[in-house]
């Protein structure tokens, strides 16, 4: 069921106003019994695969709380293997069979593996590692195992947030499920506010600029390096709209009914370092390959070379987490080079500052490190958009070769009042709405950075207020994108 959908509409409406119509003790099955229907709209069939490891890591925390010594340590690895097993067959068993075939046939011999024709249970990697950091934290003894399978089936499938995040750790959310939440209209409307928010970069900015990237990306030998460059800075917008507009939905949505989630994106284009930029940006998954997995390599407690080796293990992982396919590798391995780089080069971009004088224009010197961030994020993004690593070769290739002659030719034909099209599959005035839409967002995210715009709006006369909800309304409905596009963040 799509956030974008019709059917999402009627469901989110009828399910909240019944979870507030209803005694306390029955909402969490409401809630329970909801978020199911929710999440085999999409494939029926697959909501026992997510059965299987509730059932897993349900009887796993029990024990793992009456349990000591290594036995202790066993039943965590059975739930982490049973997790990340379910992982490996549905999302890497084709990727990893492909890579034996290749080896294999370089030497002349065939794989006797068998394919399979699987698809990709929607949102598998988001409920696996919500599931794994319940375990973890009652292993470390950090959160007690909770005792009604009930609400532990409900806070792996808590329909908000089960697909696409934010993934959400136990400490945060078990607890919620216990509180009564009474009807309040200003946390109701926060809620709401939020909602229509994430919606409007979803339909308005994210599906409208999809059109032009898909058109590069799914034929790039027919493109020009000018539309490549284009489609590549759109994507940059694109993916942040579409997922930061789930992120979005979804804490609005449980908001409305009384509960918390985490902050899942926080202006991360406004980022001066690749460094701040992966705390701005997905926030909640960042953050677990931090707790459990940074951390666990030793983080920057080691030795400086073993310390770098750390950081790029962890991108390498966040890469194949992201998608099995090498592109999502080179894609984690290019992030982790950055920050790599960045620190082994700290001290001498700190001395090339101040022989420059640029740390004396802090202004300048901000938005030089924020464009250069950019530009960093937005490259790394050809790999992660691509098709295959060929096509993100030849568009590396031909951006950088292609371009300058490009702009060339535009100037000229504009000065001749020669027509001229981009071939990136938007009308002229699609393309005003999409820039439009886009300075209209990054405005609010200025704004956001010195004043509480939701607070403010609040507290502002009633037609300051509704001429704001009028206007974003009505830009959903005249200017949205309706293809029924699912969220990039749904194939992970």
């Amino acid at each position: 069921m799509l956030f974008n959908s019709l059917h999402f509409l009627v469901f989110f409406v009828l399910v909240t106003i019944v979870y507030f119509a209803i005694p306390h003790k029955y909402r969490w099955f409401l809630l329970l019994s909801s978020s199911c229907y929710f999440y085999m709209a999409f494939i029926p069939v697959y909501i026992l695969i997510l059965g299987f490891t509730i059932v897993i890591d349900y009887f796993a925390g029990i024990y793992l709380e009456k349990t000591e010594g290594k036995m202790k340590k066993w039943f965590l690895i059975a739930s982490l293997i049973a997790n990340i097993g379910v992982l490996a067959i549905f999302k890497y068993y084709n990727f990893l069979n492909d890579n034996l075939t290749g080896i294999l046939g370089t030497f002349g011999h065939q794989n006797p593996v068998p394919y399979l024709s699987i698809i990709l249970p929607i949102g598998l990697s988001f409920h696996t590692f919500q599931a794994m950091s319940y375990t973890i934290e009652v292993y470390r003894g950090k959160q007690k195992a909770e005792r009604n399978f009930g609400i532990y089936a409900l806070y792996v499938m808590f329909y908000p947030q089960l697909v696409a995040g934010p993934i959400e750790r136990p400490q945060n959310l078990i607890h919620q499920f216990y509180e009564k939440h009474s009807f309040d209209y200003r946390r109701i409307t926060d809620g709401l506010k939020l909602m229509a928010w994430g919606l409007f970069k979803k339909v308005v900015i994210a599906d409208r600029l999809a059109i032009a990237v898909d058109t590069v990306y799914n034929n790039p030998f027919q493109q020009q390096g000018l539309s490549m460059v284009i489609a590549t800075i759109f994507f940059s917008f694109q993916i942040f709209c579409d997922f930061s507009g789930y992120s979005d939905m979804a804490i609005g949505a449980a908001r409305v009914m009384g509960f918390r989630l985490m902050k899942n994106f926080d202006r991360p284009y406004h980022s001066k370092s690749i460094h701040e930029f992966w705390g701005r940006w997905h926030i909640s998954l960042s953050s677990w390959f931090r707790d459990y997995l940074y951390i666990s390599l030793g983080g920057n407690r080691v030795t400086i070379p073993r310390w770098y080796l750390n950081l790029f293990i962890v991108f390498l992982i966040s890469g194949l987490w992201h998608g099995a396919s090498w592109t999502f590798v080179i894609w984690g391995a290019l992030h982790g080079f950055f920050l790599v780089f960045a620190l082994v080069t700290k001290s001498m971009r700190e001395k090339l500052s101040r022989v420059t004088r640029l740390n004396k224009h802090p202004l300048l010197n901000s938005v030089l490190q924020t464009l250069l961030t950019f530009m960093l994020v937005t490259f790394s993004w050809i790999f992660f958009r691509a098709n295959s690593l060929q096509e993100a070769l030849y568009i590396i290739k031909h951006s950088i070769t292609d371009t300058g002659q490009n702009i060339h030719d535009l100037i000229l034909n504009v000065s001749k009042g020669v027509a001229v099209d981009l071939h990136l599959g938007l009308s002229k005035p699609q393309m005003l709405i999409g820039f439009g839409a886009i300075i209209v967002m990054e405005i609010i995210h200025l704004l956001q950075n010195r004043y509480r715009l939701s607070e403010w709006i609040s507290e502002s006369p009633v037609y300051v207020r509704w001429s704001i909800y009028y206007s974003v309304i009505l830009s959903i409905i005249f200017l949205g994108v309706y293809e029924n596009r699912q969220f990039i963040y749904f194939q992970f």
